[in-house]
């Protein structure tokens, strides 16, 4: 790769800068893509924003930029995409064009608020640019390199860049962006930010079982990205059909398997409303999110809900109470050993040697208390099951 040192002017780099979801992000005359396709989107935060705007103004500087120089020689001209510097570059031209304003002196003065010397002072500034020439590949592998040393890429991140094409440029624009189409219908139902990557990991992770490289490197040079979208709208629309009630707990729920899994069976809404609504209520029930897949196939399986143990003062309360009717009786304190013609009908068995068990199972509705609570022997309770 050919590396050559350039400065570059504030003013210059502001030229027809413009922000377009369609054509992206251009600045530099037009020449420069700030946004290529193994770029990330904007996530700079306000104070990490700000504080490009007051090295610039204190004529601090800044860390050096890395562009890709891209012949056209059938326009008669060069142009560049950005490697590294794109929050940079994005922070500056926001703040010439008067999208926002930093605190200054005690005030919050955008760049039009500026008096005419601290704008000149700002466009005259001067950036330090590496020009990179190079193939594809080196371009991607410098963008990598480079990056680790900045803000951490996310794993999806990198895959954007690792299979840049037409196939993520349209995937990013249902689920990359704020405010982005599956953002809008998901919300309530996901967590994560779309800036970040993390809706479009999750679609494709719902999408192929979970393989989120494969699916990418399948459809790298695919023109849209219609069946991912079609798949998670489908997805959500299920959930909004068979759960219409929102509830925080939801965001946690993995949707998609439940969906690949379940889509097909018949489901009635309001007997399963009747049914989250009276577990989000029940005191034993610790992990709620795990409601769902519970009830969608799971009705047996309450590790699900994390059901609340017995504590170990209802363990020895119940152990005192069938130890001391066991001695009276001259039988077991086990029930269950008791109860049985066994060599261990009349043994007394120490707390260490017993669980604790529901006498009617949870499930079935039984409470997590003193009432409900036998102690049974180990080997007892490992065969009793649910019954």
């Amino acid at each position: 790769m050919r590396i050559e040192l350039k400065r570059i002017s504030v003013r210059d780099l502001v030229a027809d800068y413009e922000d377009n979801d369609e054509l992206g992000v251009r600045a530099y005359g037009g020449k420069l893509d700030v946004r290529p396709p193994y770029q990330r989107e904007f996530v700079y935060k306000d104070k990490q924003r700000d504080a490009v705007i007051e090295t610039v103004r204190r004529d601090f500087p800044l860390n050096v930029m890395y562009w890709s120089v891209i012949d056209k020689p059938e326009d008669d001209g060069v142009e560049y995409e950005i490697i590294d510097g794109q929050q940079r570059t994005i922070s500056i031209c926001q703040y010439v064009e008067g999208d926002f304003s930093i605190l200054i002196d005690g005030h919050q003065l955008a760049f039009h608020n500026l008096q005419e010397d601290q704008q000149q002072q700002i466009l005259d500034y001067e950036l330090m640019v590496y020009l990179c020439e190079g193939t594809d590949s080196e371009k991607l592998d410098w963008f990598k390199t480079i990056n680790i040393a900045g803000e951490e890429l996310t794993d999806q991140e990198l895959r954007n860049a690792v299979y840049h094409g037409p196939w993520v440029s349209a995937a990013k624009r249902y689920f990359s962006k704020n405010g982005c189409p599956a953002y809008a219908i998901a919300s309530d139902y996901m967590t994560g930010s779309p800036i970040r990557q993390d809706y479009l990991q999750t679609a494709i992770e719902w999408i192929n079982d979970g393989k989120v490289d494969e699916y990418m490197r399948d459809h790298q040079h695919d023109t849209n990205a219609n069946e991912l979208w079609l798949y998670f709208k489908g997805v959500i629309d299920w959930v909004e059909a068979i759960f219409p009630k929102k509830r925080a707990q939801m965001r946690s729920v993995k949707w998609g398997p439940l969906y690949n899994k379940y889509k097909d069976a018949v489901l009635d809404p309001i007997k399963l409303e009747d049914r989250v609504a009276t577990l989000m209520g029940d005191i034993d029930v610790k992990n709620k999110r795990g409601i769902y897949e519970y009830l969608l196939g799971g009705e047996e399986a309450t590790k699900l809900l994390d059901v609340r143990v017995f504590d170990e003062r209802t363990k020895l309360a119940a152990y005192v109470q069938q130890t001391t009717q066991g001695e009276a009786d001259g039988t077991s304190n086990c029930p269950m050993c008791a109860s049985g013609n066994n060599t261990n009908a009349t043994r007394i068995y120490e707390l260490s040697e017993m669980d604790a068990d529901h006498v009617t199972a949870w499930s079935k509705g039984g409470a997590s208390d003193l009432a409900n609570c036998e102690m049974l022997c180990v080997p007892h309770n490992r065969s009793k099951g649910n019954r």
